[in-house]
């Protein structure tokens, strides 16, 4: 059974969320992948402010297609979240509290999620058909110069996900395969 989520996520809700849980998301998230985190990282070290709150925020690692007439985007499946994982422990620090994307995420970031209290959130990739379906409503905030790449806010209902790696650190790609594995050999 789906757990539904409202977002933003709230300090109580992700400590609450689990390794393995299956969730809806509602709400809105801002979008970037590789591009848009590096201007962000480079506005931070030039002292310079982001052009978007990151307090409370859930970020879904995303290029989506062109939209068709009478949709918000076209195609719209995660990104590779590994790629993220050298700027993230500085994001999570300015209050980011969720990440949607695919694979796995390294130590430095499961350590950062810990310390700061955030989620990571697995979407299907391959399905990037069906995930668009849960999106409503589409908006550039910020670099409109990178195309799909650019910082969006979605605003999505029943955005279907599972908590890869909660707040305490546990990460399903780890606990996952330790289930099947065979202990009489």
């Amino acid at each position: 059974m789906e757990k539904h989520i409202q977002l933003p996520l709230t300090e109580e809700t992700v400590r609450d969320l689990q390794a393995g849980d299956r969730v809806l998301l509602t709400g809105s998230v801002i979008t970037g992948r590789d591009a848009a985190h590096k201007r962000l990282i480079a506005l931070l070290e030039e002292g310079k402010p982001l052009p978007v709150n990151l307090l409370g925020e859930t970020i879904y690692y995303v290029g989506p297609a062109p939209a068709r007439p009478g949709q918000a985007v076209g195609p719209a499946g995660p990104t590779s979240s590994y790629r993220m994982d050298a700027y993230t422990p500085r994001l999570l620090a300015l209050g980011l509290k969720g990440m949607i994307g695919k694979g796995e995420r390294g130590a430095e970031v499961i350590e950062a999620m810990k310390e700061y209290g955030a989620v990571y959130f697995g979407a299907v990739g391959g399905s990037a058909v069906l995930i668009s379906r849960s999106i409503e409503t589409s908006e550039v905030l910020a670099y409109p110069d990178l195309g799909p790449e650019a910082i969006h806010r979605f605003t999505i209902k029943d955005f279907p996900a599972v908590v890869v790696i909660d707040s305490q650190g546990n990460d399903l790609y780890q606990q996952g395969p330790q289930l099947y594995r065979k202990t009489d050999l």
